[in-house]
């Protein structure tokens, strides 16, 4: 991170062994705290005044508390522009000093790229050659599709979905 930059650090994302802390304070008569600490304040404050629904609240969420913190950490990560595995979806918004492709731009990049690797290229190889994010490299090559200048297909061994450049 540069000096002069605003952004905090990303928050980390939630553990569930934190969760299952948090809900031993139910033996302290703090019932709910497992639930705050999830972003789910309305039901973690019902389950503090009523003491985690007479109890039977607090040990179902004893098998909830897992689906809970994926929930939140899904959550959390859309917030910052990640997909659910922690891919960036877009280019942050405080990045500067990147000139972004044009459009014929990445065109041709990705052009060129495909023939690096014979014709064929992925939306990750894309990524990787172009430096364009996973969106505009998936949309233009989809874009190529629709003009006919690219071919669609499946790898026979992974299954990913593979672009082929009928021209080369």
């Amino acid at each position: 991170m540069k000096t002069g930059d605003s952004q905090l650090p990303a928050k980390p994302p939630n553990k569930v062994s934190s969760a299952y802390l948090l809900w031993l304070g139910c033996l302290l008569q703090l019932n709910g705290l497992h639930r705050i600490y999830n972003g789910k304040i309305v039901t973690g404050l019902i389950w503090l005044g009523t003491f985690g629904l007479f109890g039977v609240g607090q040990v179902i969420d004893l098998f909830l508390i897992p689906r809970m913190v994926d929930d939140y950490n899904t959550k959390l990560r859309a917030k910052m522009g990640l997909s659910p595995y922690g891919v960036p979806l877009a280019q942050p918004a405080f990045v500067t000093n990147v000139i972004k492709p044009s459009r014929e731009q990445l065109m041709v990049r990705l052009v060129r790229a495909a023939a690096k690797r014979g014709g064929k290229i992925s939306v990750t190889q894309g990524v990787m050659d172009t430096g364009a994010s996973f969106i505009e490299v998936e949309s233009t090559l989809k874009e190529m599709l629709k003009t006919g200048y690219v071919g669609i297909d499946n790898d026979p061994d992974t299954g990913v979905i593979v672009y082929t450049f009928l021209e080369m």
